[in-house]
């Protein structure tokens, strides 16, 4: 150091001095641990200034070994600001063009030498560095880098200070830069997934080989779009050139994928998730989308799309008539049955996963979902016909057995009309075009499924009415001239058979029975409250048809309690049910009551209704028989036929004190009304008796004669023997009756007049 000291400064080589000073000076400053990416300290830079312009170090020539300096750490992987690079290099390139900013207007053989190999080596630099910018520049760092990186390398590519590069230029020096990074990004992270080992692994199964193919997709599927987020700003004045270089990486992929793709069975599907992955990027990027690595893999899938189609379709075709021929209708939910349920999953599974292809071709994808709604199409109606073929099926096994009260509504019925009812709300959504009937295929299976649910409730109901029907034909054998009306009769008003009040029970459990059933295995509410109301309407219907065939008859009490229980019951049922109150009382249900009611206060007269009097609720109207009931409350519980005798007896003896101060005129008008109508009465029940003891006594004699019954002749005789008896002892009674009849018309000889009048008329008319 003293020998440096004491020597003479003139005899030294300042410029290598000076170059190995500013050397030893960037070394340090870029081992420092916090480095300024080849940035000189203030102190440094007035170190090296105080000594060139001491020692006459050319400003040219520090600045060509500042940036040859950076050049050997930057081609060593160091870190060097782009931006320093292009200050400096701008500097030298104004001294050796001659526009340097200092003045001097020189420069050397030397340094014009060293600039051109500087500038060579740059350019060697940059085309590096724009070829490796995911490398150079991890994840776009540091910032404006990259930017700085491209203005640097216009600036290397002019030919002088005056004259810019031309596009064309700088264009074909990008492109081959990108072209080149392409294979160099595919390469690194293709090797990192050992894709070609794997491709050429023929102990590998096709199938490992393929998820191993789908990771890659997935790998350079976020390597594109890294670029595009981390360095799109910065190359978008060559965006084109970008997508050349996505184009080519693509490509390079794609010859790994057709190996591996060549490889798998015929009928694998496991394919389609590689398509998936792709395709779900390629169709969000409006540069690839329809390129030709989109291109590529729309042709290379494409036939393997419509063969999974084929094979689906006939899959599913066999299944539905496969097990609709084993089905045992067993409830699955809201669905209907395991057969509908997994047809219609597999419909929804297959148009979704089709749907979620995004076929880029989109007339290729139209048709694709024209087939598939066609198909969902064809395969509903396949399933509503098998459907309603089970349901005639289970009908008529149900027309084999006896139309009992006891019938409950099975449930595999039940089964089948939810799956129409399903394949309705399913139809909707498999057979049209976001929401639109395109091709009328929802209309055509709309109109099948309404047309087979009506039918199916068509026939439920008949088989239900059916049901009604034989129990007011067990009431049709008490019709007045009926056969077996008096016996029937006779045991009725004996207590030895069942009562009207019985069939009406049975009938309503069983009514209760079969809306339970249906509320609880049919799913739609709907369909359920509609065909309430229809089975309502048609039982009103046949009970109003057989009380109209009877309207010339007076009911029998046993039928007058059945219907009169089951109208009543039904109303109230039905009304839990929730059917409309206009619906429920319609004309027919009031000429019904109003039948029943007149029924009801005509029974009540004869007081033929104790038997029946827990189920039937009347009102005796007040001129029913005579204007002294009036006096009578009969919500206070009091009964007109059933209370005090006396009463009675003043009520009618007022009326006739009343009839009696009338005019002559209206007393013989009353008494002919009366004596004609107890004539005709009288002969017309005169005959109906006649006929029906004489015809018991023959069915008796023949039923005995053929062996069916045997007489009691001695039981018989002791019967006879006791009515004898009752006779006689009321027989002094009979003297005191005909003299009040006779004192009676002594007092009203006018009343009296026209009641025989209109007796014999009455007589003579029937």
């Amino acid at each position: 150091m003293d020998e440096f000291i004491q020597s003479d400064p003139c005899k030294f080589s300042h410029n290598q001095m000076f170059t190995l000073l500013q050397s030893e000076s960037l070394a340090y400053r870029l081992g420092d641990q916090y480095t300024s990416f080849g940035w000189f300290s203030s102190g440094i830079m007035f170190v090296l200034e105080e000594y060139s312009w001491r020692y006459g170090v050319r400003t040219c020539l520090r600045y060509l070994s500042y940036l040859n300096d950076l050049l050997d750490f930057a081609e060593k992987g160091t870190l060097i600001d782009p931006f320093l690079i292009l200050c400096i290099f701008n500097f030298c390139s104004a001294c050796v063009h001659g526009s340097n900013p200092d003045g001097h207007g020189t420069v050397t053989v030397e340094e014009k030498e060293m600039f051109m190999v500087i500038k060579e080596r740059l350019r060697t630099l940059l085309e590096y560095q724009v070829t490796n910018f995911r490398y150079c520049f991890p994840f776009g760092r540091p910032e404006k880098s990259l930017k700085d990186t491209l203005s640097l390398l216009e600036r290397v590519l002019m030919k002088d200070n005056m004259t810019p590069a031309t596009q064309e230029e700088v264009r074909a020096f990008m492109k081959k830069c990108l072209e080149s990074a392409a294979y160099v990004n595919y390469s690194k992270i293709s090797k990192s997934a050992r894709i070609e080992e794997i491709a050429q692994d023929i102990d590998m199964k096709p199938i490992e080989k393929l998820d191993k193919l789908t990771h890659l997709a997935e790998m350079c599927v976020d390597l594109i779009q890294e670029n595009n987020e981390h360095y799109g700003e910065a190359f978008a004045w060559f965006s084109e050139l970008m997508v050349e270089h996505c184009e080519t990486f693509w490509t390079l992929f794609a010859v790994d994928m057709d190996t591996i793709l060549s490889e798998q069975l015929p009928d694998t599907w496991e394919s389609f998730p590689l398509f998936q992955v792709l395709n779900n990027y390629l169709r969000m990027d409006e540069n690839l989308y329809g390129g030709r690595f989109h291109t590529h893999l729309r042709d290379t899938f494409a036939p393997q799309v419509i063969r999974y189609v084929d094979l689906m379709e006939s899959t599913i075709a066999q299944s539905l008539h496969k097990h609709f021929e084993k089905e045992k209708w067993d409830t699955k939910g809201p669905g209907g049955c395991a057969t509908s349920v997994n047809l219609f999953w597999q419909l929804n599974t297959l148009q979704n996963f089709i749907h979620d292809l995004f076929w880029p071709d989109e007339v290729f994808a139209n048709h694709l979902e024209q087939r598939l709604k066609l198909m969902a199409c064809d395969m509903i109606e396949a399933c509503v016909s098998y459907t309603l073929a089970g349901f005639q099926q289970w009908e008529r096994k149900g027309n084999r057995w006896t139309a009992s009260t006891d019938y409950i509504i099975p449930s595999e019925m039940c089964c089948m009309i939810n799956v129409l009812i399903e394949a309705k709300n399913q139809s909707l959504l498999l057979c049209t075009f976001n929401g639109h009937d395109t091709n009328q295929y929802h209309a055509k299976i709309d109109n099948l499924v309404d047309n087979s649910l009506n039918m199916m409730q068509k026939c439920l109901i008949t088989k239900l009415i059916a049901i009604l029907e034989s129990c007011i034909g067990k009431l049709s054998r008490y019709d007045e001239g009926s056969i077996l009306a008096p016996i029937l009769s006779l045991t009725y008003n004996k207590g030895m058979s069942s009562t009207g009040k019985d069939v009406g029970k049975s009938y309503i459990n069983f009514l209760r029975n079969s809306a339970e059933q249906l509320r609880q295995k049919v799913s739609d509410e709907l369909w359920v409250l509609r065909f309430f109301e229809s089975w309502y309407e048609s039982q009103i219907q046949v009970i109003y048809q057989w009380l109209n065939e009877r309207m010339e008859h007076c009911l029998h009490l046993f039928q007058l309690s059945a219907v009169s229980l089951i109208v009543k019951k039904m109303y109230s049922d039905f009304e839990m049910q929730g059917i409309e109150e206009d619906k429920l009382n319609s004309d027919i249900y009031q000429a019904i009551m109003d039948r029943i009611k007149m029924e009801e206060a005509a029974a009540s007269v004869s007081n033929g209704l104790q038997r029946e009097s827990d189920d039937i609720e009347y009102v005796v109207q007040a001129n029913v028989c005579f204007s002294g009931y009036n006096n009578v409350n009969i919500n206070s519980g009091d009964d007109p036929l059933n209370g005090d005798a006396s009463g009675i007896r003043g009520s009618v003896k007022k009326l006739f004190d009343d009839l009696k101060k009338s005019s002559n005129a209206k007393q013989l008008t009353v008494g002919a009304v009366s004596g004609f109508a107890t004539g005709y009465l009288a002969a017309k029940f005169g005959k109906i008796v006649a006929t029906a003891i004489g015809g018991s006594l023959l069915l008796i004699q023949i039923a005995k004669y053929n062996g069916y019954i045997d007489i009691d002749w001695k039981k018989f005789n002791d019967d006879v023997k006791v009515a004898k008896a009752k006779i006689d002892k009321n027989k002094s009674k009979v003297p005191q009756l005909v003299e009040n009849v006779s004192q009676f018309a002594s007092e009203n000889v006018v009343l009296a007049g026209g009641f025989a009048s209109g007796l014999l008329l009455g007589f003579a008319t029937a």
